[in-house]
């Protein structure tokens, strides 16, 4: 069933030809998000007989409360972004409602050819340049619904392009905002050329802590021969937020890459992560740090997919949950024939704050080559009340207890993030929600 029965009243032939006409983008640029958009009525929405959705109900979530970007106003106070605090960047954007705000970049990384900013702006001023990584098109926009949509109509968000060579020695950092009841599109577009090194913080944020809204993000690493990428998203989104995203990295000869998430907000979270070792040698490794709480449901899939010989990934994600929250993590080491040697690792942890609680952990691997090392493993326990008695004769509160057995379940993600004030925020994002709801 195509067409106008899958099309919502906010998202029409109509109003996509409107958004459109008011972004005056080059010719190529307008011919892609066509042909995404053709997708997007074709595609049905996902179903519960799905095996990737069969465990998250999205029957509540409907297109037609929302409405394409560029409606909403850009105008209001942006949130406090949390992985910003204390760290000496080099560069600096926002956006407010998939609508560009701010940005700033250090003269010296300019001079050397280093773009950084709004997606939208910089796609027009610099196409030659961003064109072909545009077109490469690192996720598809036919994989489901969401990402077609997202493909068509992605506004805000930022780019980071690093010349070959270049080594930019302090973080940038990237803020997409959303205000109560808005759609944020933001799309995330990072390449590194050969031998390049950067790091870039991301956050995800609304408003207000209860606000809700729409998300359908893309986020494309680009991590070419012998580049090093060091990059934090962190999703913190007011407690109403439906939040879609499909993410994917492609790591060249060589290459390496540290991606980190944080998922802390939203009603309800369905991602797909998905890294590509693409030429031998490559390197990633993929850190997951997921605090539930209230009813939130928090989905996502990982992908380690070995498409070259030699290569190594190492993925540790773990979660915590409270009250009647869910967690859903499935993950996948995928080895082609061609990827003899490969090095590949997955954990999923949870921790049961709750016994209302649930969490699913659904590892799995698919091999096709003869000379591999793969591991993975899962585990699910509870807080020890010895432990919380044990804290609490020594003077600490029971909310206080909880709080640090917390901090020490993650601690082994906080010790592979390299930036101290990194591990620090995250830290005590987790540790307020402990306190908040324990109390």
């Amino acid at each position: 069933m195509p067409s106008t029965t899958l099309t919502s009243a906010g998202f029409t032939r109509e109003s996509f030809e409107a958004f459109l006409a008011q972004r005056d983008e080059p010719g190529w640029l307008c011919d892609l998000r066509r042909s995404a958009w053709e997708q997007f009525e074709s595609l049905p929405m996902p179903a519960r007989s799905d095996e990737e959705w069969m465990r998250t109900d999205i029957r509540l979530f409907r297109l037609d409360r929302f409405s394409t970007p560029g409606e909403a106003s850009a105008t209001g106070k942006l949130p406090t972004a949390l992985l910003r605090a204390g760290v000496e960047l080099s560069g600096r954007a926002s956006s407010l409602n998939s609508q560009p705000v701010e940005t700033s970049l250090s003269d010296e990384l300019a001079a050397k050819g280093v773009l950084f900013g709004s997606l939208d702006e910089l796609v027009g001023e610099h196409g030659d340049l961003l064109r072909p990584f545009v077109e490469r098109r690192v996720i598809d926009p036919g994989y489901d619904k969401f990402s077609a949509l997202h493909s068509a109509l992605w506004a805000g968000g930022s780019v980071l392009y690093v010349p070959k060579g270049v080594r930019v020695e302090r973080p940038l950092h990237a803020l997409s905002a959303m205000t109560d009841g808005g759609v944020d599109f933001s799309k995330t577009l990072v390449i590194l050329e050969q031998g390049a090194e950067a790091t870039l913080l991301s956050e995800l944020a609304s408003t207000g802590v209860d606000d809700g809204g729409f998300h359908c993000g893309m986020i494309e690493l680009i991590v070419e021969p012998e580049a090093r990428l060091r990059y934090v998203n962190l999703q913190n989104w007011g407690s109403g937020v439906w939040h879609f995203a499909h993410q994917k990295a492609h790591v060249a000869r060589g290459a390496n890459l540290q991606w980190t998430i944080g998922a802390l907000g939203a009603r309800l979270a369905k991602v797909n992560q998905h890294v590509a070792l693409t030429g031998q040698d490559a390197e990633a490794q993929v850190n997951g740090v997921m605090f539930t709480h209230g009813k939130q449901h928090l989905s996502y899939n990982t992908h380690q997919h070995h498409q070259a010989p030699y290569c190594r990934s190492d993925l540790l994600y773990k979660a915590a949950l409270q009250d009647h929250s869910r967690t859903v993590w499935r993950g996948m080491i995928k080895v082609d024939e061609a990827a003899q040697r490969t090095d590949a690792y997955q954990r999923n942890d949870n921790l049961m704050l709750s016994r209302v609680a649930r969490a699913d952990s659904i590892p799995g691997l698919e091999i096709e080559a003869d000379d591999v090392r793969c591991t993975h493993g899962s585990t699910a326990g509870r807080v020890d009340d010895d432990q919380v008695f044990y804290a609490m004769t020594r003077g600490y509160t029971r909310t206080e207890a909880v709080r640090m057995i917390v901090a020490g379940f993650f601690q082994q993600v906080f010790d592979r993030i390299a930036i101290e004030s990194v591990r620090e925020a995250l830290g005590r994002a987790i540790g307020d929600r402990v306190r908040a709801i324990s109390e």
